[in-house]
């Protein structure tokens, strides 16, 4: 905990830090806490799986934390590719500023924009965003960013692949010229350079390499499978295989929680610890686990740093992580004291150019096999209608859209829900 506060981070912030099993900061986090917090503009060049967002957040939310709060109007705006990555940088700042007076909200297309809407107009300090929705909303003068101070652009590189740069460009003009700005890259091309000389002043840099390895006694094997088998595949491979104890991983809470409601459906009890849990129950589950009361342990990824129990004979990551850094602290869960372990990892197709991110900055070599399931049914919800509200156009490629609209709805391994034949529509949303 000291050495959080030796870098000017506040008792409260080190304290949470503590709770959260970080004993000490990384090399990134070591660099650019004392300079963000010193008000300098800062280039990143950081690959995922170093320590990065924590290098941003924990300064950000001690200047953030006790500033006034506007409705719509945030004072930070973090910009990120994708929703998957969005839903972590806003959880992963629910788990630093616990018990402080901060607010964020994460804001991505894929999902009725009501919901959005309505968290901002309760009024936050930092927004989390995808361009597209972002841009939507502030067409639509829901959402004004002329009161931003801070502004973080991350994974720039991914961001000028999936191209958004034009997109980019067009929130640029929104932002005032006085803000702080923080540009994360993992390389560093000619349109990252010619970027960050644009919005970066007399900026800082602080360029670091992952630090990641993996026991040699862990059986990795990754499994392709429809997004719509994962549970069903879940399912079988609790049933075949020779488990002490197992802890399954999910990006979100709501997966988190839907894998515990199928597994109690399937008379196989489990328990949760996510970010929506109280320190006493999600110290509650880990006893029960440890003491064998239930096998089971589903947890996201922030909730479950510093589980160190012996016996967990398998891991399996329901979904693909989005950086090797997460893939490798959730394998590092099993092959304690020296045994070995298994890691089954489940990947739909949009997860495989994560699955293959890991493989090359990780150099893992994995086994692997295809599910071959019995038509992905998945698992069944019952779901009130919805009704839906058609989109503004959008500018750039975010692309997938899960509608709501049926009664009853499979639940796929992200907590959306397919609808059925006879339901389809066409619409689409922006990330």
């Amino acid at each position: 905990m000291s050495d959080f506060k030796n870098l000017g981070l506040s008792n409260e912030l080190a304290q949470n830090l503590a709770e959260l099993k970080y004993v000490s900061p990384t090399p990134i986090q070591s660099e650019a806490i004392p300079l963000i917090l010193k008000g300098h503009d800062l280039l990143g060049i950081a690959q995922t799986g170093t320590g990065k967002s924590a290098a941003f957040l924990l300064p950000i939310i001690q200047q953030t934390n006790n500033c006034e709060v506007r409705k719509a109007e945030p004072l930070v705006l973090i910009l990120a590719p994708t929703r998957e990555l969005c839903i972590q940088i806003d959880e992963s700042i629910q788990a630093y500023a616990k018990n402080l007076s901060l607010k964020s909200c994460a804001i991505f297309g894929g999902v009725e924009q009501e919901g959005q809407v309505k968290r901002l107009q309760e009024g936050v300090q930092i927004v989390v965003a995808t361009p597209g929705r972002l841009l939507d909303l502030v067409e639509q003068k829901l959402l004004r960013l002329a009161k931003v101070e801070s502004f973080v652009l991350d994974e720039a590189d991914r961001m000028l692949d999936m191209g958004f740069i034009d997109d980019i460009n067009f929130i640029l003009e929104k932002l005032t010229e006085r803000k702080q700005t923080m540009l994360f890259s993992a390389t560093m091309p000619a349109e990252i350079q010619k970027l960050a000389s644009t919005i970066l002043r007399d900026p800082k840099t602080v360029e670091v390499t992952p630090v990641s390895s993996v026991a040699k006694n862990i059986e990795q094997k990754v499994i392709f499978c429809k997004k719509t088998e994962k549970f069903q595949l879940l399912k079988k491979i609790l049933k075949e295989e020779e488990i002490e104890l197992v802890l399954v991983f999910a990006k979100t809470k709501n997966i988190v929680d839907n894998i515990v409601e199928y597994l109690a459906q399937n008379r196989r009890a489990a328990r949760a610890i996510h970010g929506d849990k109280t320190q006493e129950e999600r110290e509650r589950a880990i006893l029960h686990f440890k003491e064998k009361v239930v096998k089971i342990l589903v947890a996201t990824d922030i909730a479950s740093r510093g589980i160190d129990i012996d016996g967990v004979s398998h891991v399996i990551n329901f979904d693909i992580p989005i950086d090797p850094e997460s893939y490798v602290h959730r394998i590092g869960r099993t092959a304690r004291a020296g045994k070995a372990g298994i890691a089954i990892s489940f990947c739909d197709e949009e997860e495989k150019p994560s699955l293959e991110k890991i493989q090359k900055l990780s150099a893992i070599k994995f086994k692997t096999e295809k599910f071959h399931g019995g038509g992905g049914e998945g698992y069944k919800v019952k779901a009130v209608a919805k009704k839906t509200t058609a989109p503004t156009p959008g500018k750039s490629q975010e692309k997938n859209a899960w509608l709501d609209h049926s009664k009853r709805q499979t639940l796929q391994s992200d907590g959306s829900k397919r609808v059925h034949p006879g339901m389809k529509n066409n619409k689409k949303k922006r990330r």
